[in-house]
């Protein structure tokens, strides 16, 4: 379970605020990538916080609207045009340096999930692996950039049924994958992404 050892220990060091980054929808093939920061209150971090993919969804979604009414977070998306555009890593770091940059305080320290900085964050950062199964302030963002994300693929998922966003939230199931080649492609499809991209650039077959 995660804890608040990392965020202690910046503290001790004289931080006043420390935030923590965590990013979801990296895997998919269709939706945005999504990344989210916040502030814990020490003195007011509910019971449960863990990786979001530890949690079932009515807990996901329970600790999310907690989070979203005691504490400072923000979250910011990257749409599949820029994803397609600069590269899913580097339009993930995006998501991230903008989810910090809109949280009402800026913080000392980013606890920033993964093993590198974004580097145009606009506070210093600590990079630490399995972020979101350590820190419970990275557990914190993971649960809210899960569940917004989620939110947004639901949405996405009435505007164009078939594709089982619902339930997959854009990921490469197979069910997904043949639907792609039943239905084809969707504005929200990420063409750089070789499922989508091979279907785009499939030659047509003509008969001799």
């Amino acid at each position: 379970m995660p804890d608040y050892a990392f965020e202690a220990e910046a503290l001790s060091r004289g931080a006043r605020l420390v935030a923590g980054v965590d990013e979801v929808g990296r895997g998919p093939l269709a939706g945005p990538v999504t990344a989210a920061a916040v502030i814990l209150d020490p003195l007011n971090i509910p019971d449960g916080l863990n990786d979001s993919k530890q949690l079932s969804a009515p807990r996901r979604e329970a600790l999310a609207d907690w989070l979203m009414a005691h504490c400072d977070w923000s979250v910011a998306h990257v749409g599949v045009d820029e994803i397609d555009r600069l590269n899913i890593y580097h339009a993930s770091h995006a998501a991230m340096c903008r989810a910090i940059a809109g949280l009402r305080q800026r913080p000392c320290l980013v606890l920033v999930d993964g093993n590198r900085v974004p580097r145009d964050l606009s506070s210093p950062g600590e990079a630490i692996v399995k972020g979101d199964a350590r820190s419970l302030t990275i557990a914190a963002a993971s649960i809210i950039a899960k569940v917004l994300r989620d939110r947004i693929m639901v949405d996405l998922a009435q505007q164009h049924p078939g594709y089982g966003w619902e339930a997959n939230a854009g990921y490469p199931t197979p069910a997904h994958k043949l639907a792609l080649l039943d239905l084809g492609v969707t504005p929200h499809h990420r063409r750089s992404f070789a499922p989508v991209h091979n279907i785009l650039c499939k030659a047509p077959v003509t008969s001799g």
